[in-house]
């Protein structure tokens, strides 16, 4: 919603929440066939954009979420080769992705192409792998590609989805996870954002017994800043068959490429787990 001051703000009803940008002007709005998509210039946080009324990408902060949902896996797996992106539309965790000279082919499955296209002209900086020989990008249903994917396909599932509802409701769901699981090698993992622990318990919760039921003996949930998220604390979760307590850490702190904010001791501190969290997730 627009005010009269020019301000954008998500309103968060249910967690009695707001946040709001001081917008410059509208650059762009579009119904698309799957969702209501508009970009905004903003004063102090560049281009942003919002799907069905919530924030979802702006040049200055998106570093956090998309190096998050990157590199901590990929410097966790032993090898990773191919990677799976399901969602991702705005192409910045393919370009973390890319960085990782190990990897060899990166799918990105997004249902709606107009959100790339949209990143092209908006945010060209997160698209900048998208004519990688290695990245291939595909639009459409992420749940189908997974589903009908043969046994020891992939090595990562990144799951970079909007929220539960609408398109990404499938994507929260057990037999999606499942099916994760089906597709996946033998030290495989899916990490999927997780939400804010402040305000999505019960979402975690949910999320990590279902991961579990799926087969997935090994949980991961790490924590990243994330101003434009409700709360603006988020989280990712990571699923295993496979030991996710190492992680390769030579091979990160020499990592042969920039980041902005994921280093060894962000790896470390993301997996600090708060008390609270602890006993809702009963872990030890």
């Amino acid at each position: 919603m627009m005010n009269p001051t020019e301000w954008f703000t998500e309103q968060v009803p249910a967690a009695g929440t707001a946040f709001s940008l001081k917008i410059k002007k509208k650059l762009h709005e579009e119904q698309s066939e799957f969702q209501f998509l508009e970009m905004y210039e903003t004063e102090t946080f560049g281009n942003l954009m919002v799907i069905d009324g919530c924030t979802m990408v702006s040049t200055r902060d998106n570093f956090f979420y998309h190096e998050m949902m990157s590199h901590p896996a990929l410097y966790t797996h032993p090898n990773p080769k191919t990677v799976w992106i399901i969602g991702g539309g705005d192409c910045g965790t393919l370009r973390e992705v890319l960085k990782h000279p190990s990897v060899e082919h990166a799918v990105q499955i997004d249902i709606d192409e107009r959100v790339t296209r949209l990143a092209e002209i908006y945010f060209p900086e997160l698209c900048e792998s998208n004519g990688d020989p290695r990245a291939d990008l595909k639009f459409i249903d992420g749940i189908k590609w997974v589903k009908d994917a043969a046994p020891n396909s992939v090595d990562i599932i990144i799951v970079d989805s909007t929220d539960p509802v609408g398109p990404a409701e499938g994507l929260f769901s057990a037999a999606f996870y499942r099916d994760c699981a089906a597709c996946l090698t033998e030290n495989g993992m899916v990490i999927q954002q997780s939400e804010s622990a402040l305000l999505h318990l019960k979402l975690i919760k949910e999320m990590r017994d279902a991961m579990s039921s799926a087969g997935f003996s090994h949980l991961q949930t790490l924590f990243f800043p994330q101003c434009l998220y409700p709360s603006g604390w988020w989280s990712a979760t990571i699923a295993s068959k496979a030991d996710l307590t190492k992680f390769r850490e030579q091979d990160a702190a020499n990592k042969p490429f920039e980041t902005v904010y994921y280093n060894v001791d962000i790896h470390k501190a993301s997996l600090a787990q708060p008390e609270f969290f602890k006993k809702a997730m009963a872990l030890k």
